[in-house]
């Protein structure tokens, strides 16, 4: 088979499975395994041998690895749900350059921590300033 049908073949069973709810599963330890998991298709894909780094084949596929794909889901979740989210100005009126920002609500358990609402949040101050 062709390279193009390969990668059709794992959108089609692996990242579609993958994908599934990510951002409830994405930061627990067994996701790992998942990853690796992936690593192995991708190299299966490519007919790279196993000891081969994964990172240009996953640039070459144009495929998100598994912690990549975490990342863009929580972002989007956010994105899409920022009505629910209270931003730094509403805390406080002090007028600073992170104003804007979303404001994390203070966690009391550390399962609320690894939560969407919480872990969501701090995902998206990390890798995007709006």
């Amino acid at each position: 088979m062709s390279q193009e049908t390969l990668r059709t073949v794992y959108f089609a069973y692996v990242h579609s499975i993958m994908s599934y709810g990510i951002i409830f599963w994405g930061n627990q330890p067994y996701s790992e395994k998942i990853f690796k998991i992936q690593k192995g298709v991708i190299r299966i894909i490519t007919n790279s041998r196993a000891r081969d780094s994964c990172m240009e084949l996953f640039k070459k596929l144009e495929i998100l690895p598994l912690y990549s794909q975490y990342v863009f889901s929580s972002i989007n979740i956010c994105d899409k749900n920022k009505h629910l989210f209270s931003t730094n100005y509403q805390i406080h009126s002090v007028h600073t350059r992170f104003k804007t920002n979303l404001h994390p609500p203070i966690p009391n358990l550390t399962k609320f921590q690894k939560g969407v609402y919480y872990s969501g949040i701090k995902v998206l101050i990390t890798y995007v300033t709006i």
